[in-house]
């Protein structure tokens, strides 16, 4: 298990350090084509590599951390049943977009994200999908389940935090890769949200939520026992990408971009965090240890001891 926690550890960091290397590329040396001129050939060499798999790189390794961080925490059977309908139920809905505008609007996917299923959507998405789904969705549950609500609640209320956080993150997502001078994506169709159709907000969130319940169902009553020391991994990985697309998105575009960008604080940042404090327990009360008792009870199981040394000397 030590190996997996270190695994997950170094997925993470390099998860966020391959964002600041695309972040540096996007904002930085692309505008400036007259840098990458002057480049040597080694360097414009390792420049085409990074913006041709930059994309790929950091969506695999964020799908790569979140998968070990499931594994281990949650094991085996409820990193499959999550990861498993997140991928191919947010694969059918993408395919179903791409070819008929249902239900995010009319849309397709440019280069930069790899090899695209069906010549349509790129492989790393519905990864894209598992990983920001899942920390959504377990930020939600976590903090639900330290408030003692019945299942049903539970549920339900997982399942829509979860899918707001999901389209929160969207907010910023979308106009950073389909709106900026090198996007990754386009709309068909001027939308009247920033750019974006209406309905495609309403498919994330949608999506989301199915193939959340899916999960859900799955999952079961078992609580998830996660506590705020362990839910470092899902805040985190909610955190830095949304600083990702907030970043470009302000940066690259125009003023008016601030609006959705404060919508998903609003709606994403400040609620992620609000979860992972209300998961503040490590356990329950009753499992708590008084370590001054602890303590207090060493040293006088130790009394005998001295004594029987003493009199044997």
């Amino acid at each position: 298990m030590k190996q997996l926690a270190t695994a997950e550890r170094l997925c993470l960091i390099t998860h966020t350090a391959s964002m600041a290397f695309g972040l540096a590329g996007l904002l930085l040396v692309l505008p400036h084509p007259e840098f990458i001129v002057n480049l040597s050939s080694w360097g414009q060499k390792c420049f085409q590599w990074s913006m041709a798999g930059g994309g790929v790189s950091y969506i695999i390794l964020g799908a790569a951390a979140v998968a070990i961080y499931a594994y281990r925490h949650l094991g085996m059977r409820r990193w499959l049943t999550f990861m498993l309908p997140s991928v191919f139920l947010s694969l059918g809905s993408e395919l179903l977009g791409t070819s008929t505008g249902f239900p995010f609007g009319h849309y397709q996917y440019l280069s930069g994200l790899g090899y695209k299923i069906a010549g349509l959507v790129p492989f790393t998405i519905p990864l894209s999908w598992f990983y920001m789904g899942f920390v959504s969705y377990v930020l939600g549950r976590a903090a639900l389940e330290a408030k003692e609500v019945p299942n049903w609640v539970r549920h339900l209320g997982a399942i829509a935090i979860g899918s707001v956080l999901l389209t929160a993150w969207d907010f910023v997502l979308d106009p950073a890769m389909s709106q900026t001078g090198f996007p990754f994506w386009q709309f068909q169709e001027t939308g009247a949200f920033f750019g974006m159709p209406y309905r495609n907000l309403l498919g994330w969130m949608g999506t989301g939520a199915i193939y959340m319940t899916v999960a859900a169902l799955f999952w079961g009553n078992t609580r998830l026992q996660l506590y705020r020391p362990q839910l470092g991994l899902p805040l985190i990985t909610y955190l830095v990408n949304f600083a990702f697309g907030a970043i470009i998105t302000l940066v690259a575009l125009d003023s008016q971009f601030v609006i959705p960008t404060l919508l998903s604080i609003a709606l994403g940042v400040v609620p992620a965090v609000v979860l992972w404090w209300i998961a503040s327990d490590d356990r329950k009360p009753e499992e708590r240890v008084d370590l001054d008792t602890v303590a207090t009870s060493d040293r006088l199981n130790q009394v005998p001891v001295a004594s029987v040394e003493m009199a044997a000397k």
